[in-house]
């Protein structure tokens, strides 16, 4: 009780949040409810029939179930592991411009695609990609001696289109976390690593990424918790939904949103949304646990 009153501002400061996470995070988990309903909205929710896991079935009986299950894991998966290379080795050059003009130059221009909505992303690819008025097409292709490529009917370039642009936004944002990481390191430890004579890649291995491990693992753990869901507008607005690149564009998110305009099957979408936070969750669990697991053994050693 002491402490209590001794942080009570603190605890003050913190009702706000309290409130907002109650009413934004945990009110909403109620309607979890409708993934196991026939939802009729003459009855209303919780009149409405229950029908067990019924509304899951669609996920896995449909022909595209295995499909949709690995373009959304192996998508995130490429998108974690090379989103986390790029945006730490910016963030270590960004940390060595010196002049602080610049610096903040740089980290505005590669945060600026972070803040630009999907849509205008979509728009933008398509004025590259276009078939006839596409930048590509219109003048890289003939410099290269190249035939023009009908990009939005093939579906083989995607994965790479898709990986590229991914980077392009989040690589700034992530970059500025690390960044701001980094700087928080203390310098002492490089002066001493330059008294003893080390390279600036020993000062990098040695002492930069050490350093920065846990805010790495941080944001890796948040985004392994959303392996299964994708960034609906990447893979809806800038494909502009079209159906010759679904063998490599359709994961569970845009699966469901078109089942939802089919069908109009709350239900289902709701069930969809369970499916990946659950999983989510446990995949969380589990990272935590072996990288929890990994940090204790090195601590034995």
């Amino acid at each position: 009780m002491r402490k209590i009153w001794r942080y009570a501002p603190l605890f003050v400061m913190v009702i706000p949040e309290i409130i907002y996470l109650i009413i934004n995070n945990y009110l909403p988990m109620f309607g979890l409810i409708i993934a196991f309903k026939d939802v009729n909205f003459t009855k209303g929710i919780w009149a409405s029939d229950w029908v067990g896991f019924k509304n899951f079935e669609y996920l896995f009986k449909t022909s595209d179930a295995m499909l949709i299950t690995r373009n959304t894991i192996l998508y995130n998966t490429a998108f974690i592991i090379i989103n986390l290379i790029i945006a730490v080795g910016v963030a270590i050059l960004l940390n060595e411009v010196k002049k602080k003009l610049f610096a903040r130059f740089y980290q505005s221009v590669i945060l600026i695609p972070y803040l630009i909505s999907m849509v205008i992303v979509g728009y933008l690819v398509l004025a590259m990609l276009s078939g006839e008025t596409g930048y590509i097409n219109k003048q890289i292709m003939p410099m290269l001696g190249m035939d023009p490529i009908s990009w939005y009917s093939e579906a083989k370039y995607w994965p790479y289109i898709l990986t590229l642009v991914n980077i392009w936004k989040h690589v700034g944002y992530l970059c500025v976390i690390y960044l701001a990481a980094i700087i928080g390191i203390d310098p002492e430890y490089y002066e001493a690593a330059r008294i003893d004579g080390a390279s600036k890649w020993q000062q990098i291995t040695n002492i930069t990424i050490p350093l920065i491990t846990p805010v790495i693992v941080i944001m890796t753990l948040l985004q392994i918790g959303r392996i299964f869901y994708s960034e609906f507008g990447l893979f809806y607005q800038v494909p502009l939904d079209t159906g010759a690149l679904f063998p490599t564009t359709n994961v569970i998110d845009t699966y469901v949103y078109r089942a939802l305009l089919r069908l109009g099957d709350i239900g289902m979408s709701s069930a969809a949304g369970l499916y990946q936070s659950v999983v989510g969750f446990i995949l969380v669990l589990i990272s935590n646990y072996v990288v929890s697991k990994r940090n204790s053994d090195n601590a034995l050693f």
